[in-house]
């Protein structure tokens, strides 16, 4: 069980793993990053409990500590209850969601294993913002997506604004690196029985509601927003298809774009 603890000074070295979220240095992605994983809000922070990454330790203010007292009855981790203000004073902005979880990373899954289970995959190439990827990962928990490949220039996942963003399903839906060169590492995808279709606006490309993508191993290409897919990775899928638009509309939202191809892919689930 929890153990519930009063914290009254937000420089209380218990606390230490939530200090000042907002500068730089707590990015697990650059430099002098401790690669903590932060969880935000109720819905979240029960994710992250019920995820495989090992939670350290919470802080909030007692009315969400509550909330979550069935979910912690199992867990032995220290619950540090706390203010609204001394929470905003050590976290460095006030926090509306009243309660924080930080957790170890988890291991990520070994590529051949991911490949052995999946049907359908989002493979991402230089989705750089953290929002739009959280929102991939939402999008793909909700549409029946079984793992999301990061290529290069892709950003963390479990950053906390990608976290936030995800409502938490950057916890559940696995994800891991595509090593080795790109996009010749696309080769480990054909082998192992998938199609690799880039998405794209391109005139040229299939719509996708006729590419009968549905029902098979299907991996779905998707670039950054703005530049798209490099000419390479275009190059290098088995396919090229397109959501067809309305004129004077050019291209989609990352993260929209990819929810569409999901649905048509996997019928939703």
């Amino acid at each position: 069980m929890a153990i519930l603890t009063t914290v009254e000074h937000p420089d209380d070295p218990r606390i230490d793993d939530y200090r000042d979220l907002t500068t730089a240095d707590r990015r697990p992605d650059r430099p002098g990053g401790r690669g903590l994983v932060i969880a935000e809000g109720v819905v979240v922070v029960r994710r992250l409990l019920d995820s495989p990454y090992p939670v350290r330790s919470l802080l909030g203010v007692p009315r969400r500590l509550d909330e979550l007292a069935g979910d912690l009855a199992g867990v032995d981790v220290p619950a540090y209850a706390t203010d609204a203000d001394t929470m905003a004073r050590a976290v460095g902005f006030h926090l509306n969601r009243g309660v924080l979880a930080v957790a170890d990373r988890a291991p990520a899954p070994a590529l051949d294993d991911v490949l052995a289970r999946a049907r359908t995959l989002a493979v991402c190439e230089g989705v750089g913002d953290h929002e739009n990827l959280g929102s991939l990962f939402r999008n793909a928990a909700a549409l029946g997506v079984d793992a999301i490949l990061l290529g290069p220039g892709c950003s963390d996942p479990l950053y906390r604004r990608s976290v936030r963003v995800s409502m938490g399903h950057v916890l559940r839906v696995p994800f891991t690196t595509l090593d080795g060169a790109w996009p010749a590492s696309l080769d480990r995808l054909r082998a192992a029985g998938f199609t690799v279709a880039a998405l794209t606006p391109d005139a040229g490309a299939e719509p996708l509601a006729r590419a009968g993508l549905a029902g098979g191993r299907v991996a779905l290409l998707l670039g950054a927003e703005g530049p798209g897919l490099t000419d390479e990775a275009l190059a290098a899928a088995d396919r090229r298809v397109r959501i067809p638009m309305a004129s004077g509309v050019d291209s989609l939202n990352v993260a929209t774009a990819a929810a569409v191809a999901f649905h048509a892919v996997t019928g939703g689930g």
